[in-house]
């Protein structure tokens, strides 16, 4: 996609698509860019997974993006993927999803130098600089209790709506934490605590103040200074955000200056838009070089 003047490299706008497929939804960011611009979001669609094939969804999801965009896949100079990348079976190319969600979070939070990216299955803290560079990066365990999928684990089995377990969170007065790391335990807990008559909202609030307080620690353990995005779908669950403040600011001290623990509307976003921002570079790159990338029918 070019302006009226292709010859022109310097004032090239580019069309660009991030497709990032997680565990649970298809995140998908069309962009215009221009080169030392940061580029205009033209389009957005998520799509939820729910046991259909991953490849199915990313090209509704795509098809979605490209209708509201009013674009079709010629139109396009790079299409990229992050994430599960062996979900997208068109395209051009593919960048890593911690790479991705560093560059998008500084699309969404210019001021930001490091994020908590909290998806369905896992959860990592990373650093990055004001260009987007990586630095150190730290990731939960295999186990599921620091993640999106345990909170809705949580709350299917409390028969509370996912949309409203954020507020909901918020209207505890006695959070009662799970006992135990342990997803799958901890999931025994919340079995005991209803038994035993605790409220909703307290259940809810424990089981965000778990969920944060380990992440929490991965924070600190990176390193991070100033403003930390938080992306993934648990970036739009505000008790969850609220927990995380509380136990980040229970260890705050001289060494550890304060952090601002910060959300987007877009949060989710992050790794999508990134990749497209990163395909827009990578596409100018190969235009000097003469080596244009060619786009999966």
């Amino acid at each position: 996609m070019s302006d009226a003047n292709p010859t022109d490299r310097t004032d090239r706008i580019h069309l660009t698509a991030g497709i990032d497929p997680g565990a649970s939804s298809v995140k998908i960011a069309i962009l215009k860019s221009r080169a030392g611009e940061a580029g205009e979001m033209v389009a957005t669609t998520i799509q939820r997974i729910r046991r259909r094939d991953v490849r199915e969804v990313v090209r509704s999801a795509f098809a979605d993006a490209c209708t509201s965009a009013g674009v079709t896949t010629d139109d396009f100079d790079y299409i990229a993927s992050t994430g599960d990348g062996d979900a997208v079976d068109f395209g051009t190319g593919h960048f890593y999803s911690m790479t991705t969600h560093a560059r998008g979070a500084l699309f969404l939070v210019p001021e930001a130098r490091a994020g908590l990216d909290v998806g369905a299955m896992h959860a990592r803290a990373i650093t990055f600089d004001g260009r987007g560079k990586v630095g150190k990066v730290r990731m939960t365990s295999q186990c599921a209790s620091g993640s999106g999928q345990f909170v809705e684990n949580i709350t299917r089995y409390l028969g509370v709506p996912l949309e409203d377990v954020g507020n909901l969170s918020l209207e505890s007065e006695e959070p009662e934490k799970c006992s135990s790391i342990c997803a799958v335990l901890a999931e025994t807990d919340v079995i005991n605590m209803v038994s035993r008559g605790v409220k909703t909202a307290d259940i809810l609030r424990g089981i965000h103040l778990s969920i944060a307080s380990k992440l929490a620690r991965l924070v600190r353990a990176i390193g991070a200074q100033e403003t930390v995005l938080v992306t993934g779908g648990m970036a739009c669950d505000a008790g969850f955000l609220a927990s995380l403040r509380e136990c980040i600011d229970e260890k705050q001290s001289a060494e550890q200056p304060d952090l601002a623990v910060v959300a987007h509307p877009e949060s989710i976003l992050a790794g999508a838009i990134g990749a497209a921002l990163l395909g827009a570079r990578r596409h100018r790159q190969l235009e000097e070089m003469g080596r244009l990338p060619v786009i999966a029918a």
